[in-house]
């Protein structure tokens, strides 16, 4: 009887545990262990370009619901900047790839039109940044299903209005070079009836669309200053391709050269390793070879060499540096060197008299090569972006008279 008892009650408990483990499986029970707050938090980490952390907010949403659409569009957009910072081809490839498998996946699971309103927009925004076959056409399209959907704003959690849609639209036409077009999309932003969330960011978009016109303008805007101009970053291979491509520094140091008569023109000490496979290794040997300060090989304690780092964006108080000695080369003016060494105040709140870049950032503004913010700041820290760089290339051709 007893044993009878014992396989009875084994059995129910048994039953019991299959019974718990077929039932819906509860992963994310706290208030805030939710997909929609992992979504938020991921998308917030894309604007700060965190790349690791935003992928690991939507993998924690896809934790907790195993079929929430945001979640993968946010992982393709993830996937694609990936993409775009891999040196390998094969590598690249395959973060593409699976760039377009997570925005299947988004498109699959949409549940409702504020959804579906996320996944145009992720669409739009991985076609912007690969640049794959066609993908202008295809962003164009994304926009206009994102434009047709009768949503309620206040269910775009991320988004918060449509006219986030303009605005990406308009970044993929300042990568197109659509510049016309992009202004036009940018204005539709500002044009809204409400100042909402992209209102700043499509400000800064126009204002960038304008400062890039103008520097193409003034160019000779080669398909180098044609890639350079819309990028937010100019990295030091853009820019020693740039100096080459527009400065013609090599035949310009030549010259010098030969009129001072001194003899067999130099050649670049080495060549650093990681410029051998590079699309720029010609320019920036060519630059190596003038010793332009700023732009020389560095030491690198991981692989013990000296490697060029072309891939490294610029600062501007680098690209500061970085002309003073192109100005100091091409004019034979050593004085520029020290012209403001002992200055004791700084009219750039955050440059100090004692920085290394002072004295290149006062020979850059006195002559309105570069400029600082309408709040005061030089940006010393802050990366150069590619109109940025091409207005001063073009304003220091004008001052030593380039043609």
């Amino acid at each position: 009887m007893k044993e009878k008892l014992l396989s009875m009650l084994l059995a129910g408990i048994t039953a019991g545990v299959l019974s718990a483990c077929s039932g819906p499986q509860v992963r994310c029970t706290t208030a805030e262990d939710n997909p929609l707050h992992h979504y938020l938090r991921g998308m917030e980490a894309l604007e700060k370009s965190d790349i690791t952390a935003a992928g690991e907010k939507f993998d924690r949403a896809l934790y907790c619901n195993e079929k929430y659409s945001p979640a993968y569009a946010g992982n393709s957009i993830v996937a694609a900047e990936k993409s775009r910072t891999q040196g390998d081809a094969a590598f690249r490839t395959i973060e593409a790839g699976r760039s377009r498998e997570y925005l299947e996946k988004a498109d699959k699971y949409t549940d409702a039109r504020e959804e579906q309103f996320d996944y145009y927009l992720a669409v739009m925004r991985d076609n912007t940044i690969l640049k794959e076959k066609g993908w202008l056409k295809e962003t164009e399209e994304a926009f206009g299903d994102a434009a047709a959907l009768q949503v309620n704003e206040q269910k775009l959690v991320y988004y918060q209005g449509k006219e986030a849609a303009d605005y990406f639209m308009g970044l993929a036409y300042l990568q197109a070079l659509e510049f016309q077009k992009a202004r036009d999309k940018f204005a539709d932003v500002l044009n809204a009836k409400r100042e909402g969330k992209w209102h700043d960011k499509a400000d800064r978009g126009w204002k960038k669309t304008d400062r890039t016109v103008r520097a193409m303008s003034g160019l000779t805007t080669g398909d180098v200053g044609k890639k350079i101009a819309v990028k937010d970053s100019v990295s030091r291979g853009d820019l020693a391709a740039l100096l080459m491509d527009e400065m013609k520094m090599d035949k310009l140091m030549a010259g010098r050269l030969s009129a001072a008569s001194q003899g067999n023109h130099p050649e670049a000490e080495f060549m650093p390793a990681d410029i051998v496979d590079h699309q720029f290794k010609d320019e920036i040997l060519t630059l190596l070879k003038w010793r332009v300060r700023g732009l020389e090989p560095r030491f690198d304690e991981t692989t013990k060499a000296y490697l060029f780092k072309p891939a490294e964006a610029v600062t501007r108080g680098e690209m500061a540096f970085i002309l003073e000695d192109v100005l100091i080369k091409l004019t034979g003016d050593e004085k520029l060197a020290t012209a403001y060494f002992g200055q004791e105040k700084s009219p750039f709140p955050d440059v100090r008299s004692t920085s290394p870049f002072f004295n290149a950032v006062m020979n850059m503004a006195t002559r309105a090569i570069m400029e600082g913010e309408l709040s005061g700041e030089f940006r010393i820290n802050e990366p150069v972006d590619g109109a940025e760089a091409l207005l001063a290339v073009r304003v220091l051709k004008q001052k030593i008279n380039i043609r």
